[in-house]
């Protein structure tokens, strides 16, 4: 788990409040185990992703249950009674702080400062952005071939946890991000952008005075999200551009009680 200092400790969505009604909404079993761990359960399978301050021992005892345990820990475990099943990931996790731009790369920073001499404006958004962006972000995953969370988890998310952001022209949504915040992190959830906005580049403006209004509010660790330089090496660097700081999850275990 990441903790520096009066930065706070990070915590992942996957482990939050916020993630757990959620869940519940879509119709699975959330149950908070030892040590606050949150499980998700449908039928006898048992889930808990991104469990943090986990060692051998604890992600073995979250499988005392007459049913099939799969544990993604936060950081990596290993050892008897754990059988890897997916290798691990990367996320990029982004410290926030009052000056952003000294971590960012020097490329991601021209092409902020670039939207910002052109006179870009981007805004808060409201449940109209959240819809247009849940439309358009399905439309752009279908053709690009990714996964994510369904439409009815982003739906079922609080209200109350949801950053929306927006970049319009006539009217019109042409960029949009939304960022669910929970405790002192926050998790970068959906993004979409328009060829006129990839063009005028607002989703370093937009990324940028979203972690700004966060740091603001009080939150100190913003998730990018995953991080494949193989398969998707423009999203990468763009994550990675802001001075984020690459984490490698646990791999996925089945675990033998």
């Amino acid at each position: 788990m990441f903790d520096a200092g009066d930065l706070g400790a990070f915590l992942p969505l996957q482990q939050s409040a916020a993630y757990a009604a959620a869940v519940a909404a879509c119709g699975a079993r959330v149950r908070w185990l030892e040590g606050g761990v949150l499980a998700v359960e449908r039928g006898r399978l048992r889930l808990v992703s991104r469990g943090t301050g986990l060692d051998r021992a604890g992600v073995r005892r979250l499988a005392r249950w007459p049913g099939v345990t799969l544990v993604t820990p936060e950081d990596g475990v290993a050892g008897f009674g754990l059988v890897p099943l997916v290798t691990p990931m990367h996320h990029a996790v982004w410290a926030l702080g009052p000056d952003l731009r000294a971590g960012m790369a020097r490329n991601w920073r021209g092409h902020l400062r670039q939207a910002e001499r052109a006179g870009l404006r981007v805004r808060r958004g409201d449940a109209a952005t959240l819809e247009a962006l849940i439309r358009r972000e399905a439309v752009q995953r279908a053709e690009r071939r990714y996964r994510a969370l369904p439409e009815g988890f982003t739906r079922a998310l609080p209200s109350g946890a949801l950053r929306l952001w927006d970049w319009r022209q006539a009217g019109a949504v042409q960029a949009a991000m939304c960022f669910v915040v929970h405790e002192t992190s926050a998790s970068y959830h959906l993004s979409w952008g328009s060829d006129a906005a990839r063009s005028a580049g607002v989703h370093q403006l937009m990324l940028t005075r979203a972690a700004e209004a966060l740091w603001a509010e009080g939150v100190r660790w913003l998730d990018l999200g995953s991080v494949d330089s193989d398969r998707a090496p423009g999203l990468a660097r763009f994550k990675l551009g802001t001075g984020a700081q690459l984490r490698r999850l646990g791999a996925t275990c089945l675990v033998l009680p």
